[in-house]
């Protein structure tokens, strides 16, 4: 599963939890963005030939944080701009986030490895 927090229509986070399969190639980021958060599933002997990304000027405005969760259980707290508090969501070992806009904080429930 994919979920994705927003405050109002500004993107929060993307937060692909370890449970997710799918077959072939998804990307959950828009295109506008400078980083592309994607999952594949390929069967063995699958080949992705030698390629390169086209090369697009972009202003990056804001810094963009992808984490993985390797080991333990993380408590992620989300705020808007004023850093007033929105929501949270536990994110367990095998998660991934990417955090987009807005503020965030973290409390780790459990032993954690990010």
């Amino acid at each position: 599963m994919v979920k994705k927090f927003f405050n109002n229509h500004q993107l929060l986070a993307i937060i692909i939890l370890a449970s997710y399969k799918k077959e072939g190639i998804s990307f959950f980021t828009e295109d506008s963005f400078s980083q592309q958060l994607g999952y594949m599933k390929r069967p063995k002997g699958y080949i992705i030939p030698p390629h390169r990304h086209n090369l697009v000027a972009r202003e990056v405005t804001q810094t963009q944080e992808v984490l993985f969760i390797k080991t333990g259980e993380v408590r992620v707290d989300f705020y808007d701009d004023e850093q007033v508090y929105l929501e949270s969501f536990v994110l367990h070992k095998g998660d991934v986030i990417l955090l987009a806009s807005g503020g965030h904080g973290f409390e780790m429930i459990k032993p954690s490895e990010i």
